[in-house]
């Protein structure tokens, strides 16, 4: 993955440039000192991600990716933890705190590759074809072929931008031991959360899951099939309250 980071303060870019090149597949192609700069760089090469900082004087990065017709992914890098909201309305694939720790960084860029590669795939993977409610059932397009995945062996779907992981139990598999197989396809959480039965919530920004499957519910977060899914403050009142008439 080409990338660059956009920056006002020296020594933040030297932080991003160290730590880009501890990883494998990003390539670094420069730094840039403003927005101004960066421009010119987008404008002249495909970049694929952008480690970009919001507080900039007379372009911020907020505004900088307003402007850009074909958007790269975004890791905002801001010492401002008030602009986190900000970031994420701007469909970013994560938002580091400074100083940022190499820990946490590698987490966001993990996180922008799996996007990538998933984006590469787009003429193998393409999208949900037609959902049938009273079926229990939906058609999904996935590497080449479409297969059928029934409601009831979903255990929980997580949104990746443009594309979804729905994790479906492993036929025929034992009851002791636990296993998951992901689907990957084109599609959106909103889209999905629209057309799922009754017994799937959106728990979460990134998580829909189904409720019959919840193990185990504490200090805001769901054990599913041994998997951990935070509850998001935005759903979580409803969550609550689906959980109190929800016959499990």
């Amino acid at each position: 993955m080409k990338c660059i980071a956009i920056d006002d303060e020296p020594l933040a870019l030297n932080v991003m440039e160290d730590f880009i090149g501890k990883i494998p597949f990003l390539e670094f192609v420069r730094s840039c000192n403003s927005a101004f700069e960066a421009i010119e760089v987008l404008n002249s090469q495909k970049i694929d991600l952008v480690f970009l900082d919001i507080n900039m004087p007379h372009l911020s990065g907020i505004d900088l990716l307003k402007s850009l017709e074909h958007q790269p992914l975004i890791i905002f890098t801001t010492a401002y933890s008030e602009f986190a909201l900000d970031g994420y309305d701007m469909n970013a694939t994560d938002y580091l705190l400074k100083p940022v720790a190499f820990s946490r960084f590698l987490k966001a860029v993990n996180k922008a590759f799996e996007i990538y590669l998933l984006r590469n795939k787009a003429k193998s993977i393409e999208k949900i074809t037609d959902i049938s409610d009273d079926l229990g059932q939906m058609m999904v397009k996935a590497d080449y072929k479409t297969q059928k995945i029934f409601f009831g062996n979903i255990i929980y779907i997580e949104g990746l931008k443009d594309y979804v992981k729905i994790f479906t139990k492993v036929p025929n598999q034992s009851k002791s031991v636990k296993s998951l197989r992901p689907v990957i396809t084109k599609s959106t959480l909103l889209h999905l959360e629209e057309k799922l039965p009754e017994n799937f919530l959106r728990i979460h920004k990134s998580f829909i899951i189904n409720l019959s499957n919840i193990e185990v519910v504490e200090n805001n977060k769901v054990i599913v099939e041994d998997k951990i899914i935070p509850i998001g403050n935005k759903y979580r009142k409803e969550f609550y309250e689906r959980l109190d008439s929800f016959k499990l």
